[in-house]
């Protein structure tokens, strides 16, 4: 026999011991409802798990989004490229005669400021030689120039770092990628130290030159090299987390396709390099016709410097030979590249990308001639220029669509 009390929410059992007189002997037990016993379940289940497990982001989630922000990176750095060839051919570089990395962010606000800035760059070789009679307001042109080269380059900087921060510690990048984006950003921090030593060299005084100030060819094509890898990098691992690889049969055909592709883009690489020697040496403005150099297809001073090495790095006329011969090379090989690809059987997309080269090719080659014959207007040799990019772009992306799937 049993008595069963409830009170305040808990109910109480008493319960006869031993057989004895339910009077005299009993043993109260108690016990809660089992709603009540299931609060208290939930609860002590939540305090046991005080954080929550959050699920990992999916992997094509993650490589999506990294690959959207390498190819935005990748995007930045081709403004940086374009509007630093626009200050090249507005000759604009040296400028700014100083290098802070925050306190030259501020441009000057008064008129005294602007004097100041103007004074400083009239201590330095292209106003006393090239810029003497330039006025205040000329001035602040070529200034905002180059001032909107260096703030670009900035943002290019945290467009890389900032993300890469906060991709690493979420978990977005595997060991690879963290290798890649270190790479990355410390070439990022090595571009900027270099654009600066570059324009160091058209501030120094050259007392046994008579030549008009202008930055070193050589500084200048490292600096467009780096840029140019960096752009390559980013674009080529963004296009790796965002594009699905064809599975395509190891043909003899398709591997001979292959190792063509691999070298000529190579060779579009370098005609681009040989552009900033172009840049650099006002290369351009030597001889404007086409196809012959004047009156002969091979010009009288091509060899004219001692040694003959150096011909090809500091003689204006050498320069703009080879890079006609170099921009030539790579229209006709992409020519052939193309031939070679219509007898192999292509996916659609690569075949896109073979036509795109080849169209983007064609229309680069007539860009420089019209550049060359036109004397270097400004608007139209910076459509050149970027034209260079654009087909490093495409061959880059035919490269990525024609790669070996890793066993």
């Amino acid at each position: 026999m049993s008595l069963r009390i409830l009170f305040g929410g808990v109910r109480f059992v008493l319960v006869p011991r031993g057989g004895g007189v339910f009077p005299s002997q009993q043993c109260l037990r108690w016990c809660r409802p089992p709603q009540a016993r299931t609060q208290h379940s939930a609860v002590s289940e939540v305090a046991s798990h005080p954080k929550l497990v959050v699920p990992p982001v999916p992997n094509a989630v993650r490589d999506r989004t990294v690959g959207r922000w390498l190819l935005i990176c990748s995007g930045t750095v081709a403004g940086a490229v374009v509007l630093g060839g626009i200050t090249r051919l507005t000759e604009s570089g040296l400028s700014m005669v100083d290098w802070h990395l925050v306190r030259e962010m501020k441009p000057p606000q008064t008129q005294q400021e602007w004097e100041t800035e103007f004074q400083k760059y009239q201590q330095f070789p292209e106003f006393k030689i090239l810029n003497h009679d330039m006025t205040l307001t000329e001035f602040k042109f070529i200034w905002y120039m180059e001032y909107s080269h260096r703030m670009w380059g900035r943002l290019v900087g945290l467009t890389y770092i900032i993300p890469a921060a906060y991709f690493w510690r979420k978990g977005y990048l595997n060991r690879s990628l963290k290798s890649r984006v270190l790479a990355l950003c410390g070439l990022i921090c090595f571009q900027g130290l270099l654009g600066w030593y570059m324009v160091k060299s058209g501030l120094e005084e050259k007392t046994d030159s008579h030549d008009i100030p202008r930055v070193s060819q050589y500084r200048l094509a490292a600096h467009l090299g780096s840029a140019l890898v960096l752009y390559c990098s980013s674009l080529w691992t963004g296009l790796s987390l965002l594009l699905p690889q064809h599975k395509l049969p190891e043909t003899h055909q398709l591997l001979r396709l292959r190792r063509f592709t691999y070298g000529t883009a190579g060779l579009v690489f370098l005609t681009a390099i040989s552009g900033a020697f172009v840049a650099g040496l006002d290369a351009g403005l030597v001889y404007n016709s086409f196809p012959k150099m004047g009156e002969r297809w091979i010009p009288d001073d091509l060899l004219a410097f001692s040694p003959r090495l150096k011909n090809f790095f500091e003689n204006p006329t050498t320069v703009q030979f080879d890079h006609r011969i170099l921009g030539i090379s790579s229209v006709t090989a992409i020519t052939g590249l193309y031939l070679l690809s219509r007898k192999i059987p292509l996916p659609h997309r690569t075949r896109m990308a073979m036509a795109s080269l080849l169209a983007v090719a064609y229309l680069q080659v007539g860009l420089g001639i019209s550049t060359l014959l036109l004397y270097v207007p400004t608007p139209l040799a910076a459509t050149h220029q970027s034209g260079s990019l654009i087909l490093l772009s495409v061959a880059l992306w035919l490269i990525h669509e024609l790669r070996r799937i890793p066993k």
